[in-house]
């Protein structure tokens, strides 16, 4: 039996200056569709295209929780969280530093 996986994510614009929360069950997908510019709204405004920070669960509820928890959490917090895994920012989406 396959196992299913969800990912809470952070994603940023150029500028880092814009924080988007968001929670998927395949993260390459979602990427995908954010990079493309097919999710209306406030990431395609933004213009959200880079990865910066993921984590990965096994329970969708204990995602949806956690997602839930990190958009309520002061800005600073959601930074150090940030760069304590990713220092320099990177775009984690590219050079295969994501989970496929």
């Amino acid at each position: 039996m396959n196992r299913e996986y969800y990912f809470v994510y952070i994603l940023t614009n150029k500028s880092n200056r814009v924080l988007y929360i968001g929670v998927t069950n395949n993260l390459a997908r979602r990427m995908y569709e954010h990079k493309n510019k097919l999710v209306k709204g406030f990431t395609q405004k933004y213009n959200l295209i880079k990865l910066v920070y993921y984590e990965v669960a096994d329970d969708i509820t204990f995602a949806i929780k956690r997602e839930k928890q990190l958009k309520n959490w002061h800005r600073d917090w959601k930074i150090k969280l940030i760069t304590d895994s990713n220092p320099d920012w990177k775009d984690l989406s590219l050079n295969g530093e994501m989970p496929k």
